[in-house]
């Protein structure tokens, strides 16, 4: 059963959100990302239920949201660091997509019509109109 408020996403590791900073200093590395929350790989500690403040640049540019892990466990461990990967839930919605806005999948394959063109300038049956002069 899908639980996730929002559709997530890959992130590529040329793209200014794949890299995150907590307000207290730490880096973070986002893996995937939707506008409700992201997957970060970090060497912090973060703990399942702490409240962080991310800075993120997103669409809007740099933002400081409020965050909370949901969830974190031991990515891999090396000898000289442990790295986490952590579930962050923003507090409010982001816009972290790459380019536009999302479409949902099943209005991608639908044909869209286009639009009629402006119409041709005056025929002879259209009104036209003309300003009064005052007297």
């Amino acid at each position: 059963m899908e639980r996730r408020r929002a559709t997530r996403r890959r992130v590529a590791e040329d793209e200014p959100v794949a890299s995150a900073r907590l307000r207290t200093g730490g880096q973070l590395r986002i893996v995937d990302v939707s506008s409700w929350g992201a997957l970060a790989q970090t060497r912090e500690r973060l703990l399942p239920g702490r409240y962080l403040d991310v800075h993120v640049v997103s669409v809007q540019g740099r933002v400081l949201v409020r965050s909370r892990v949901a969830r974190a466990y031991v990515a891999r461990v090396d000898a000289n660091a442990i790295e986490y990967c952590a579930a962050l839930a923003f507090d409010r919605t982001l816009d972290v997509f790459v380019e536009g806005y999302p479409i949902p999948a099943a209005l991608r394959s639908l044909e869209i019509e286009q639009g009629s063109h402006y119409p041709t300038p005056a025929l002879a049956g259209d009104i036209e109109f003309t300003d009064r002069t005052s007297a």
